[in-house]
C-alpha cells in the first residue's frame, strides 16, 4: 500500500501539470501599420480547417483604409492551380499597440490575429498567432526565409508555447505540370532541436 500512494500521488500530479495555465501568448510591444501593409507570403502554419482547400502560393495583403481599418485579400492556389480569394476586414484591439487585430471575413464573428514576432528592424518576417494557441503562421516579405531566420523564428515559436512539431511548411511559386500542381524546389526545412 505504501509503495501505491507515491505512484499514484506522482500519476496524480503529472495529470493535473498538463491542465496547469500557461502563461497568456504575448504579442510585440507595438507594429507600425504602415510598415506592416503590403504583401506576405506564408512561409508556415498550423494547419486549420478554414485553409484545407490551399495547397499552396498563399500570401496576404494589408492596405489600410481611411478609417483605420485595414483591407485584407488572402490569396492562394487549390490543388488544381486554381486560385482562391478572400476578402476582409481588420481591426486594431484598442490599447494594443497594434499588435492585436480582430479579422473579419464577413458575417458577424472575427477572429484573433496578434503579431507574437517581428523583424522590428526591417519588418522582412512576422509570426502571427491566436491567443488559443490553436493557429499560427509564420510570414515573410519574400517567398522563402533562410534557414537560420526560419530555425529562429521556430525557436520563438516555442517559447512562446506553440508545438514546433506542428507547423508545416506552404509552398510558394507551385509549377503547372502535366495539370497536375507540385511544389517548386524548396530544400529541406529547417528541423527544430
Amino acid at each position: 500500500m505504501k509503495a501505491i500512494l507515491p505512484s499514484a500521488a506522482m500519476l496524480i500530479s503529472l495529470l493535473f501539470s498538463g491542465c496547469a495555465s500557461r502563461a497568456p501568448l504575448q504579442t510585440v510591444p507595438s507594429v507600425d501599420l504602415k510598415r506592416y501593409a503590403g504583401k506576405w507570403y506564408e512561409i508556415a502554419k498550423y494547419p486549420n480547417w478554414f485553409q484545407r482547400s490551399c495547397a499552396g502560393d498563399t500570401k496576404a495583403d494589408y492596405t489600410p483604409n481611411p478609417d483605420g481599418s485595414i483591407c485584407v485579400v488572402n490569396r492562394s492556389r487549390d490543388k488544381r492551380g486554381k486560385p482562391i480569394e478572400v476578402n476582409g476586414r481588420a481591426t486594431v484591439v484598442p490599447d494594443s499597440g497594434n499588435a492585436k487585430l480582430k479579422v473579419s471575413f464577413g458575417g458577424p464573428f472575427s477572429g484573433a490575429y496578434w503579431v507574437i514576432g517581428l523583424d522590428e528592424k526591417n519588418y522582412s518576417w512576422a509570426l502571427v498567432g491566436h491567443p488559443s494557441r490553436q493557429f499560427l503562421w509564420v510570414l515573410a516579405r519574400q517567398p522563402e526565409l533562410s534557414a537560420s531566420t526560419y530555425a529562429g523564428i521556430l525557436d520563438l515559436a516555442a517559447r512562446q508555447g506553440y508545438d514546433p512539431g506542428r507547423i508545416v511548411r506552404t509552398p510558394q511559386n507551385l509549377l503547372r505540370s502535366c495539370g497536375n500542381l507540385r511544389p517548386a524546389k524548396v530544400g529541406k526545412a529547417a528541423s527544430h532541436r
